[in-house]
């Protein structure tokens, strides 16, 4: 049995409401095939959770700092997802 991908959490700080962030990060998902989530933050924040092979993962993150044209990331904590859901695909979401 292979280990499951790995999986990480995002809160990222800066202009990244307003500025089309959640569906450039679901597009860069699908382009990278990984799976996860997308939610805007009361707090202003984004926090994105994602999972993925390595290679992926690794471009996902990379990308996702740069963010979309009208954004600006100023700073991303990150954690690890220890055991993350089984998502499929990658999906923009709600939180209150």
């Amino acid at each position: 049995m292979s280990a499951p991908p790995p999986a990480l959490r995002l809160l990222l700080t800066g202009r990244v409401q307003g500025v089309g962030f959640r569906y450039f990060t679901r597009r860069l998902a699908e382009e990278l095939g990984v799976a996860g989530t997308v939610a805007n933050l009361p707090d202003g924040r984004v926090e994105i959770e994602a999972a993925g092979p390595p290679e992926a993962l690794a471009e996902f993150r990379r990308r996702v700092r740069q963010g979309p044209r009208f954004g600006e990331v100023r700073e991303v904590v990150e954690e690890e997802i220890p055991e993350p859901p089984p998502w499929e695909g990658f999906r923009v979401v709600h939180k209150e």
